[in-house]
Order: structure tokens, then C-alpha cells, then sequence
């Protein structure tokens, strides 16, 4: 739909119309193709966010597009109450492609995010006999699983617990990256499940030391405790790697995923598992009436398709390390520290003349590249996956030229 509105007139709908709960850059986008997106004025940018890394095979992938024109023609929704021609090949794909036994379809990545505490907690009763409500959870200083009331209740950011009490019990916050803390934690016996970020993304890309995931993996599966991995932000190549567990080895017991299993176009994510954990959730235990529909299996699969015949893993880590190389070398009093894994980086502003990350932004947005600050001095930086090199570099130039005009 063509709109003759300016940004300033649209910005202002979403003003008196919508709910205040973002802060969006003063952008108005209207178009996506790759690695580009372009306001309702014409102006070009390239997508350094990627909506949180849900755009990973880039904006508007014909396959994927294609793949769910053509399911929408066909047949939407039937809910779970009827079997549909799609999902039970695309449970048979996602399954093989990552390697578990069963995989429970969810929409939106908290929705899988509390599936998966449920079937941890399912099982902590049934299978490792956890005295009833006993079962306790282990979670991570600075984490971000959703928005949920379940989700908040394990955040340790005031911006996202605040005035949302009471809240959910059984979780237990250790400090990140502390494998002496997961440790003395794990010995108590009613320890269910350890849910983890193989990389913190919304804490600003907070990657943790080599052998981290390794030894915590190992130490759960010592304790009969199940290692739960959530890879919504992380997984499907961002890391340079299919999944950021791979980096180092791990199988998580479940596994989350969401945003790019997508591609971007549609509400998907998973929760894959073994037979022995997700058989203990029965019939009517739990469900979604849209997880699982016909598009988002469509939608799914061919993403998937797109990251494996692209081999998107491949490219993010290849232009990824040209990223990192790039801006360390990068000679700015801003910049502090460059971090990060395959094309999931972030640069750490020191504020200047009372200039922050924002401004930082702002500035990359008239020069035409779009990334957004999080915790105020930190810019995260997610193109899709499909950029080239020479657009990389292209961009690269960007990011400097918009830090350099705070000398």
C-alpha cells in the first residue's frame, strides 16, 4: 500500500494512536529488499539491526516470500485440533536439520521461550522426581528471554521488571559467564534446567569466555540437569555458525529458536527436543491455535532452505571477522571496544562532549546505515546475512565517517 504521508505525519500517528512501550529512531521505512531498507521519502539504508536478527536471509527473500504467497493462496489456519499437509513435513525438515527427535511449534520467540520452562519443569517432575513445585530453574544476570510475566520475573533490568509484580517463583539468577557459580548452584537437587544466551545479545552483544558453553553443558548433564539454550537472537548463522552452541560443541537438551527461522515475514519459532523430554507434555497440556499453521511451515522451511543453500553461516563468519578487524583498528576516542561473533557485533561508545550512542545513531541514519543503541552505550550491529562484501565494506566506511564527526 502506496501512503502520500510524510515520516513527520506518520510519526505522528504512531504517537497519539500507539502505545508508548518504544523508542524508534526518527525513520519511517516503507521498503526492504537484501540488505537495504528505504524510507517513505526514497532514502536508501542499509538494515544493521535486521529487527533483532529476525531478517537474517535478507528483506523480502523471493523463496520465502514465494513460499508463503503460495500457502496463503492454499490454506491458512486449521488450528491443532485438525492435521494440515505442511506441518508434518516441516517437522520432519526442522527436526533432521538440527538434530532432535520432536519439535513443539510456537509463534512468537517468548511464547517458545515459555514452552520450553514448561517442559523443563514437566520433566523435572516426571522424570527426575522433583518433589512437586520444588523445581527450580537457573538463569543469568543480565538475560533477555521476552516480555512475558514469567519472562520478567528472571530479568535482573529494572526497565523491564519494573511495576509488573508480583511475580513468577521458581527461577535462580547466577552471575554470567561464571562457571564457579553455576557450579555451587547446580548442588542443589531440585535444579530442573539452566537457561542460557550462548551470546547475551540485548545486553550488548556480551560474549562469554571460550569453553563457557562447553563446561556448563557438561556440568548440567553431571547433575541430570538439561541445558537449555535460547538461540532466538542467536541462532539460524548469525554466530558464524548455525546455531552459536556449535562453536563450541554443545547439543542443548532444548533448544529455542525464533526470528529468523522466518526469514522475517511471518511469526515463527520452535522448541526442538528429544523424545524423553518433550513426551512428557500429553495431549491438550499445551498448544497455540496458530503454531504450527501451514504458513509458518511453509515460511519456516524455506527459510531454512535460504541459510543452508546461501550458506549464510559461511558469509557471517567470513564478513564478521572483517567487521572486528575494521573498526578495532579504528582509531576513535569514542570507541572503546569492538566485540562480538560472526555478524553479531557491538561497538562500546564512550560518551563525548555529552554526545552518547544515540547521537551515534542518529548520525549513521543521515548518512544512511540503521542500528540502534542498547543500555545507552552500546550499538549493536545485525546486518542480514546476505549483504556482500563490498556493501559490507561500503558500511563499514559509514559507521567511521558518523563516529569520526564527534571529534
Amino acid at each position: 500500500m502506496t501512503t502520500k504521508l510524510s515520516s513527520k505525519e506518520l510519526m505522528q500517528l504512531e504517537d497519539k494512536y500507539g502505545a508508548h512501550n518504544y523508542h524508534p529512531l526518527p525513520v519511517v521505512l516503507a521498503k526492504g529488499e537484501g540488505p537495504y531498507m528505504w524510507d517513505v521519502e526514497g532514502k536508501r539504508y542499509f538494515d544493521f539491526l535486521s529487527a533483532y536478527s529476525a531478517v537474517n536471509q535478507g528483506h523480502c527473500h523471493p523463496k520465502i516470500v514465494n513460499a508463503m504467497y503460495d500457502q496463503a493462496k492454499t490454506l491458512t489456519l486449521t488450528s491443532r485440533a485438525f492435521y494440515n499437509d505442511q506441518l508434518g513435513p516441516y517437522e520432519k525438515y526442522i527436526t533432521e536439520f538440527f538434530g532432535y527427535d520432536k519439535v513443539l511449534p510456537m509463534n512468537s520467540g517468548a511464547e517458545a521461550d515459555e514452552t520450553a520452562l514448561k517442559l523443563c519443569r514437566k520433566w523435572a517432575y516426571q522424570k527426575k522426581g522433583v518433589p512437586e513445585n520444588q523445581a527450580k530453574i537457573l538463569v543469568c544476570e543480565g538475560n533477555f528471554h521476552g516480555r512475558t510475566i514469567t519472562i520478567i520475573s528472571m530479568s535482573s533490568d529494572p526497565d523491564a521488571f519494573n511495576d509488573y509484580g508480583p511475580f513468577t517463583p521458581g527461577f535462580e539468577t547466577i552471575p554470567y559467564n561464571d562457571i564457579t557459580a553455576l557450579e555451587k548452584a547446580l548442588e542443589d537437587p531440585n535444579v530442573a534446567g539452566f537457561l542460557v544466551e550462548p551470546i547475551q545479545g540485548e545486553a550488548g552483544v556480551y560474549v562469554p569466555d571460550a569453553g563457557y558453553l562447553k563446561k556448563a553443558s557438561e556440568l548440567c548433564k553431571s547433575k541430570n540437569v538439561l541445558f537449555i539454550a535460547d538461540e532466538v537472537q542467536t541462532g539460524i548463522a548469525r554466530t558464524g555458525r548455525l546455531l552459536a552452541c556449535d562453536h563450541e560443541d554443545v547439543k542443548p537438551d532444548i533448544l529455542i529458536l525464533g526470528k529468523a527461522l522466518s526469514g522475517g515475514v511471518f511469526p515463527v519459532s520452535a522448541v526442538l527436543a528429544n523424545d524423553n523430554i518433550m513426551l512428557c507434555i500429553k495431549p491438550g497440556e499445551h498448544g497455540s491455535t496458530f503454531g504450527g499453521n501451514p504458513i509458518a511451515a511453509r515460511v519456516a522451511m524455506a527459510a531454512l532452505e535460504v541459510v543452508k543453500d546461501e550458506k549464510l553461516a559461511e558469509k557471517a563468519e567470513y564478513l564478521g571477522k572483517i567487521f572486528r578487524d575494521e573498526l578495532t583498528n579504528f582509531k576513535s576516542d569514542m570507541v572503546e571496544l569492538v566485540r562480538g561473533k560472526g555478524l553479531l557485533n557491538a561497538i562500546i561508545i564512550k560518551p563525548k562532549n555529552g554526545k552518547e550512542a544515540w547521537d551515534v545513531c542518529v548520525k549513521m541514519a543521515e548518512n544512511g546505515l540503521l542500528a540502534k543503541p542498547t543500555h545507552q552505550h552500546i550499538i549493536r550491529f545485525a546486518p542480514p546475512l546476505v549483504i556482500t562484501e563490498e556493501q559490507m565494506r561500503e558500511a563499514i566506511e559509514i559507521i567511521k565517517k558518523s563516529i569520526l564527526s564527534f571529534s
